[in-house]
This record gives C-alpha cells, sequence and structure tokens, in this order.
C-alpha cells in the first residue's frame, strides 16, 4: 500500500501559497496512483526530475516555481515528503541531507 507522509505538509504550503494547490494536487495524485520502483520509473513521469543521493528526487511545482523534495522508500512504497518551497528557501538548504 502506498503512503505519502505527509500530505498535511503539503496542505499548510498551498494554504500560504494558493498558487501551488492545484499543481501539488496534481503532484500528489500522480504519485499515488504511479507504480514507480526506482528513481528511473520517477524520471519517465517527471522528466525534469532531478534524481539526488539516497534516493531523494527534487520535483518542479508550477513551471518551477516552486521545488518539492520527497525521499523514497521504493521497496515499501512509501514517499516522504521533505521539503516544499520557494526557490530562495531551497538555496538556503542542502537537499541531499533535508
Amino acid at each position: 500500500m502506498k503512503r505519502i507522509i505527509a500530505k498535511s505538509t503539503l496542505r499548510e504550503f498551498w494554504e500560504e501559497y494558493p498558487d501551488s494547490e492545484q499543481y501539488l494536487k496534481t503532484w500528489y495524485d500522480t504519485a499515488m496512483n504511479s507504480d514507480w520502483k526506482s528513481p528511473a520509473d520517477v524520471k519517465q513521469t517527471y522528466a525534469n526530475a532531478s534524481v539526488l543521493k539516497n534516493n531523494r528526487v527534487v520535483f518542479n511545482i508550477k513551471g518551477n516555481t516552486y521545488r518539492l523534495i520527497a525521499k523514497f522508500n521504493f521497496e515499501k512504497q512509501w514517499i516522504f515528503i521533505r521539503f516544499v518551497g520557494n526557490h530562495t528557501t531551497y538555496d538556503k538548504i542542502d537537499a541531499n541531507l533535508i
């Protein structure tokens, strides 16, 4: 059973940035309905995603206005949302460690 932890992170973000809501909902629905078994599978769906170490993937949201970092456990089909934010905030973090 696929799990995304935690949708509330996305909801809190789109409440602050309403222009991101539909894009984050689309990402969530796509992730829930995809059968990703590896980073390569994710790239087939999201060609512009950046694969990082430790099964982390950076997604461009709303035409690259926002970034979402997710850490995957492909075996258990768990996706952990590690970060969602704008470029200014993204530039201040280490995407490989967050």
